[in-house]
């Protein structure tokens, strides 16, 4: 979804209503400086001419006006202009208020008194939420530029990591890989012998943590028959049966202590020797090793031996969290929706601004490989042809904190207590996005303002 020149958003143009010409000139003095482009007026007739011969973003009004009420007036102006963007202001907030604005199609409402900062902040929420109804992500299934294996780099952090990535691929240094789980430390290393000189060879992996102890030694280096009871055979090792391509070591740091001396020797020497046999073997194998443990705090305690560290860290790539990668999760969710329904043989066509919110409002901890099985998940249980919010609930449970049940238990918080702490994170999680909110929690959206308005939350 990256933008041309020609397609760059031009300044948006604001109109302000309000009868008091002190909070026009105010609020335009204010939003001008902040980069819109503004006009005010004090009548609204007035306003509603110009609304039939100007283009307006957006419209903010107040609620009293002497003649017209805002929410009239946003009647009136939806008759002519339907699409016409609204943001209302008043005094005299309350949820019943909310409620009926947003019923009467306002994009939201804004209390005063309210700082500049939150009006900036509803206005940005506002051109975002109608961003995403106006572009669906779509499932491209004959799309050609997707980057393979589910890479995306359209946020500045990923971007660079690809940049660093694909000048480390024409180099044979070990890479070392780090980030949390489910980032796509695989995917970059694929990408990076699929962009190197090695391309055409092959391309293996081991994952460290998964083995046995006993084990490890003879899958990376081979066995020769009878060197322990089960070896019947001759069997080569990775680093020989990887020759002339990559070896992707995952979960580095939970090698077993007593094969990093063997894999530091295989690193320096290019040669390796069978378990069993009195000879080494020379080796040309690309080595990149990925680890989601902190590999400071590996070191410190013990787990990793520091020359094998130096060994592997020539070119460190640190790959940042799905959270700080925003700018990426619409290709991404477009991806990963059009790999889960062909692998699932299911037509869908898209889905909602309202899933795709949720979906930029959770935190995921399990990044994209949770993303991923999220939608896939979404995709078989859905009985629409766009997966809807509902159905994002259906495929995954929101995650309840650990810490905050026993925070609850140690403060002897009460059910309606840890109620209350539940929405308010909810709220966080949706920016605020009440009827988004209400579905998650699985009330209707009556009750969650009741609740609102009987805690003030």
């Amino acid at each position: 979804m990256t933008l041309t020149n020609q397609e760059m958003p031009k300044t948006k143009h604001l109109l302000i209503i309000d009868d008091d010409s002190g909070v026009v000139e105010y609020l335009t003095e204010m939003l001008t400086s902040h980069g819109y482009r503004v006009s005010g007026e004090t009548d609204p007739q007035r306003a509603l001419e110009r609304l039939e011969t100007e283009h307006f973003d957006l419209v903010i009004s107040d609620v009293e006006m002497p003649g017209m009420r805002g929410l009239d007036l946003m009647s009136a102006i939806h008759g002519r202009k339907p699409e016409q963007l609204i943001l209302l202001i008043t005094a005299f907030g309350s949820i019943d208020l909310g409620v009926r604005s947003l019923q009467a199609g306002a994009c939201g409402f804004v209390t005063k008194p309210f700082s500049i900062n939150d009006l900036i902040a509803s206005i940005e929420r506002a051109f975002r939420d109608r961003q995403m109804c106006r572009v669906i992500v779509r499932v491209t299934s004959d799309d050609q530029n997707v980057i393979p294996r589910g890479l995306v780099a359209e946020s500045p952090k990923m971007q660079k990591i690809l940049q660093l990535a694909s000048r480390a691929a024409q180099v044979n240094s070990p890479v070392l890989l780090t980030g949390e789980s489910g980032v796509g430390k695989g995917a970059l290393a694929h990408f990076i012998h699929e962009h190197s000189p090695r391309a055409k060879g092959p391309f293996l992996q081991i994952n460290c943590a998964a083995l046995p102890f006993t084990l490890v030694e003879s899958e990376l280096f081979g066995v020769r028959k009878g060197a322990y009871t089960d070896a019947r055979e001759h069997r080569q090792g990775l680093f020989v049966e990887a020759e002339g391509g990559t070896l992707f070591l995952d979960e580095i740091a939970e090698m077993p202590l007593a094969i990093q001396p063997k894999l530091l020797q295989a690193l320096e020497t290019g040669k390796v020797r069978p378990v069993g046999s009195a000879s080494e073997i020379a080796t040309d194998v690309r080595i990149i090793a990925a680890t989601n443990q902190p590999i400071e705090k590996a070191l410190q305690n013990g787990l990793m031996r520091t020359d094998l560290y130096y060994r592997l860290n020539v070119i460190r790539l640190d790959i940042p969290p799905l959270r700080e990668r925003l700018p990426d999760m619409n290709r991404l969710v477009d991806n990963l929706l059009h790999n889960a329904q062909v692998k699932l043989r299911r037509q869908i066509h898209g889905i909602s601004a309202e899933a795709m919110r949720w979906i930029r409002a959770y935190p995921w901890p399990g990044n994209v490989r949770e993303l991923a099985n999220t939608l896939e998940r979404a995709v078989a249980l859905t009985e629409h042809d766009t997966i809807l919010l509902e159905d994002l609930a259906q495929a995954t449970q929101l995650p309840f904190n650990n810490n905050l049940l026993n925070n609850a238990a140690m403060q002897s918080m009460s059910l309606a207590e840890l109620e209350i702490t539940y929405i308010r994170r909810v709220l966080e999680m949706t920016q605020g996005n009440k009827v988004q909110a209400a579905k998650i929690l699985g009330i209707d959206r009556g009750t969650l303002y009741r609740k609102l308005e009987d805690e003030i939350i």
